[in-house]
């Protein structure tokens, strides 16, 4: 806790003061970027540092996708580290890197996301048991982000499976890592193209953020996923990748960006205040 505050709190408070819910997911494809803009990790890093400075006003959160960066060969790592420094204080940090292993393994994962990179949230992956994120919620003052009900086509080949008890697996898989921590420490991700079920994750996880991707390119429904998913907390974290990422392909590539991200911050401010959430 900061001075009295939870994590969850202080979250909270983050999101009414800059009247938004938004996360800003950073993919960053060397083969998208404008083409004034080098394809090597320097343009990269260029690229990245122009669409933060222009989204920071309009985000409480920033995802920095590892496996985009590890694309780009051994530098990959040092243009994520510049990138996470580059990122505002103020902002959370979501290391995407949906980690997922037990015993030591797990710990190093942790002590390299946390400690090493700098991050204040990973996403894991549970599906080698509770215990898989017993490392990463160890940290007293970071989130621990499982994966629940993707937004990915391909999430109902196991996700959805029936299980002889009733209910799905994705339902079994979130009580179980409710089980082993609080809403103060674990988030879920739950895919903003399944805006029915939203209803069902809010029986299960009442209190908990959830981090949910499906927006813009994928076309989710943010009224939907806020009418249904609210909590008193507010409790979302939308994440926008591409959309904002790649508005442009022009030299107005950073301005285009904070553009879409401030249209996605008046839209979350008119949801905030419909659903008297804010202060």
């Amino acid at each position: 806790m900061v001075n009295g505050q939870s994590q969850r709190d202080q979250l909270f408070q983050s999101i009414q003061s800059k009247e938004s819910f938004l996360c800003v997911g950073l993919d960053p494809d060397p083969n998208r970027l404008p083409a004034h803009i080098s394809r090597d990790p320097e343009g990269v890093l260029h690229f990245l540092k122009e669409v933060i400075q222009s989204t920071a006003a309009y985000c409480v959160a920033y995802k920095p996708n590892f496996a985009f960066f590890e694309a780009l060969g051994p530098e990959g790592a040092q243009v994520l580290l510049e990138t996470i420094r580059l990122i505002p204080d103020d902002q959370l940090i979501i290391g995407d890197a949906k980690r997922g292993d037990i015993g030591n393994t797990a710990k190093a994962y942790a002590t390299a996301v946390f400690e090493q990179m700098g991050c204040d949230a990973i996403t894991v992956s549970p599906y080698m048991g509770v215990e898989s994120l017993s490392p990463f919620l160890a940290y007293p003052d970071k989130w621990t982000i499982s994966l629940a009900l993707t937004s990915n086509p391909g999430s109902n080949d196991f996700q959805r499976l029936p299980l002889s008890q009733g209910g799905f697996l994705w339902e079994y898989v979130m009580e179980s890592c409710i089980s082993g921590s609080d809403a103060d420490h674990l988030m879920f991700v739950v895919g903003g193209t399944h805006p029915h079920d939203f209803r069902r994750v809010r029986e299960i996880a009442p209190d908990h953020f959830l981090l949910v991707p499906g927006f813009g390119a994928q076309q989710g429904s943010l009224r939907e996923v806020a009418d249904q998913g609210f909590n008193t907390h507010c409790g979302i974290l939308a994440n926008v990748s591409r959309a904002i990422l790649y508005a442009s392909d022009g030299p107005d590539f950073a301005e285009q960006a904070g553009n879409v991200a401030r249209r996605y911050q008046q839209d979350m401010k008119e949801l905030l205040e419909g659903h008297q959430l804010l202060a």
